[in-house]
């Protein structure tokens, strides 16, 4: 099965598409360090980027026609600086507001399946219109919108196209939620709004896929069996966590069922510390220490004992510390590239194109790789199921 990414960047949701079996066809986004890193990574011969087709350019002027007929799959993360909690909250009017152009897209190649991803900060009251218009236009994408008319009223003629109950030419069945990374495995609390469409062809039902780690099942292991701690080697008198955490811990009755919530520890300490360490952390590639962090109240870092709070596109500033991690004795560092990468599970071997600032600004962006796979997984299996 083939796939179309639209605004790939430094390749986390593609990846994942990818490992559940899907070939891309296109890998696209205009930012040249995005594109250079993928590029570079190829040319490096990292299995997973091998086969991909990866072009730099503005998805605004490319003509997906091409492709029709040929691609199960469309996916992308469309910019969602129009919807972020840190943008200017413009949507509709904001120039960098780009699921048109994923809309297009879906209508030229007429996909089996299409997942966009984006912001939690889409399902906000604010936009709540809008993100009805986006859903409908994604359900009917052959009923464009004509130049003379406002967004508000081409989602009244998609609302009486959608309630007429008669749908001819092609037409998707799309379902939105809210997911958390961490409930998938992630090691990074990280919550993004998914939007899948099967075509309606397809004659078979969809669900997201059933969430497989708690915290709940992180507390069982910390504070009720000590597995965690054991596993990691930690004395007890090393084991840091705030009473309410042992509290909530003691009140759980039964061993939770699934597994754990992945921790920060879980995720880099294999790793050593570029601080602390840093003669041996210089004989890992993208792991040297960034200067500066500092922990002020409302900006505290990650604790290594939980996930990573959601990291972001940015270094210095980042409102709650996000990009930093902070250690049982409350001292803080910024995370490395690799540190970052690996909490976006990437894989091990990637290495990233551009300076720590535009590193971050590409990992910041990015969908985690593993909870893209879980994703294209399930969408995968209904497409077999359905061929």
């Amino acid at each position: 099965m083939k796939s179309v990414e639209l605004f790939v960047g430094a390749g986390g949701l593609a990846l994942g598409v990818g490992k559940a079996g899907f070939e891309p066809a296109l890998v696209m986004d205009w930012d040249r360090w995005a594109c250079d890193t993928l590029k570079d990574n190829k040319k490096r011969g990292l299995k997973e980027v091998e086969g991909w087709n990866i072009k730099q350019g503005d998805v605004a002027k490319a003509d997906f026609r091409a492709y029709a007929g040929k691609v199960e799959l469309v996916t992308g993360g469309p910019p969602c600086q129009p919807f972020s909690l840190g943008g200017l909250h413009r949507a509709n009017l904001d120039a960098r507001d780009m699921f048109p152009q994923a809309i297009r897209a879906v209508r030229e190649i007429q996909p089996r399946a299409f997942m966009f991803e984006n912001v939690k900060g889409l399902t906000r009251d604010t936009f709540r219109n809008y993100l009805e218009y986006i859903r409908l236009q994604l359900r009917h994408p052959e009923i464009q919108k004509s130049n003379d008319q406002t967004w508000a009223d081409h989602l009244a003629e998609l609302e009486d196209y959608e309630t007429e109950g008669e749908m001819a030419g092609l037409h998707y069945n799309v379902v939105m939620k809210v997911v958390n990374a961490a409930n998938f495995g992630v090691p990074q609390r990280r919550e993004r709004v998914f939007i899948v469409g099967m075509r309606s062809d397809q004659h078979k039902a969809w669900h997201f896929p059933r969430e497989s780690h708690s915290r709940e099942a992180l507390l069982w292991s910390k504070w009720r069996s000590g597995d965690y701690w054991e596993r990691h080697e930690v004395a007890a008198r090393d084991r840091v966590g705030d009473e309410r955490e042992r509290s909530r811990a003691m009140r759980i009755e039964e061993k939770p069922a699934g597994d754990p919530w992945v921790t920060v520890r879980d995720a880099i300490s294999h790793l050593p510390d570029p601080e602390l360490e840093a003669s041996i952390a210089s004989g890992f590639h993208d792991h040297l220490f960034q200067p500066g962090a500092r922990s002020y109240p409302g900006h505290t870092g990650s604790p290594l004992d939980e996930p990573a709070k959601t990291l972001k596109a940015g270094v210095h500033g980042v409102p709650g510390g996000e990009n930093m991690l902070r250690r049982p004795d409350g001292s803080v560092r910024y995370f490395t590239i690799r540190e970052s990468a690996l909490i976006q599970t990437f894989p091990e071997k990637m290495t990233f194109k551009g300076s720590w600032t535009e590193t971050m600004r590409q990992l910041g962006n990015a969908v985690p790789s593993h909870l893209a796979w879980k994703m294209a997984e399930q969408i995968k299996s209904c497409l077999q199921e359905s061929a």
